[in-house]
């Protein structure tokens, strides 16, 4: 990288540092701590079970070893940890305005990780494709949030394709404590019908133990197509072509409706799983939806 290309760098992460640092500090921030601030709970010790303990938190293996029903103690935890599990695979290159999903990502994730650490708490990310390509521990400052935005926003993966499954498995193994995961992603599944068994799998893991919230990047032509008659399509992570006569209403429909029926199968299989999931498109701001989102879930958990 020379010199001219890392200034530009800087610039761009710097100016997406200042726009989401007023929309945090405005009314962001104090959301967060109502969604997220106390939810993670500490395992403490043991005691004696007592009438009235609820029986999920008996402690089988002591039981078993004393001959008397214990159950785990639970403290709440200082801190928490969240989790940035990003998509960099090629199709968040797409954009049919002036912003591509890659970009949104990272504005997303800014406004996650200033967040975060405005309530003290630490920040990972795991970049992926259809493999790891790069994790960040968790940590906290200013400093590691912005390194967390410049790699989102700038890293050059080895890999096209999409696995979600894969990265979710990942941030399995490598977080012990319990996290808030949040995983932005185009969600475009190569055969989706054979993956969203697979994502299931994997949520049902994840959400186990943390909290999984899942953020939906998409850009509108994806699922609208434009009147500009014969059309090849190139899908940005197969290099597959398909040609299109967008002149025909009845296939800009039939586009229309396939597109819709990916969206709301991925929610549905989402939902199921108990997983908080927002549609954010990449011509239209963020930040209102973003900000019914968090409110929504703080009334609901109160």
């Amino acid at each position: 990288m020379n010199p001219e290309q890392a200034r530009e760098i800087l610039k761009k992460v710097r100016a997406i540092e200042i726009r989401t640092n007023r929309l945090v500090n405005d009314s962001l921030a104090g959301q967060y701590h109502s969604v997220f601030k106390g939810r993670g709970m500490d395992f403490d010790e043991v005691r004696e079970y007592s009438p009235g303990d609820e029986v999920r938190t008996i402690d089988w293996n002591v039981t078993a070893r004393t001959g008397h029903a214990f159950v785990k103690k639970f403290t709440e935890e200082r801190e928490l940890t969240i989790m940035l599990l990003v998509d960099v695979s090629a199709s968040g290159n797409f954009g049919s305005g002036a912003q591509s999903k890659r970009q949104m990502a990272a504005e997303l994730a800014s406004v996650l990780a200033f967040s975060a650490i405005r309530n003290s708490d630490k920040v990972g990310l795991i970049l992926f494709s259809d493999q790891i390509e790069q994790y960040i521990p968790p940590k906290k400052g200013r400093q590691h949030a912005l390194r967390v935005i410049r790699e989102v926003l700038c890293f050059e993966p080895q890999s096209r394709g999409t696995d979600i499954v894969r990265a979710l498995d990942f941030a399995n193994q490598i977080t012990n404590r319990r996290a808030i995961m949040f995983l932005v992603s185009d969600l475009e599944l190569p055969n989706q019908d054979e993956a969203l068994a697979n994502v299931r799998r994997a949520i049902r893991l994840a959400s186990r133990r943390h909290d999984v919230v899942a953020l939906h990047v998409h850009d509108q032509h994806e699922s609208e197509l434009p009147d500009v008659g014969q059309l090849a399509i190139e899908d940005a992570e197969t290099g597959e072509l398909v040609e299109l006569n967008t002149a025909d209403a009845s296939v800009r429909s039939r586009f229309a409706e396939l597109a819709q029926a990916r969206v709301d199968n991925l929610r549905r299989t989402l939902a199921s799983e108990g997983v908080d999931s927002l549609n954010l498109n990449t011509r239209e701001s963020y930040e209102p939806a973003l900000r019914t989102f968090f409110k929504n879930r703080a009334h609901r958990m109160q």
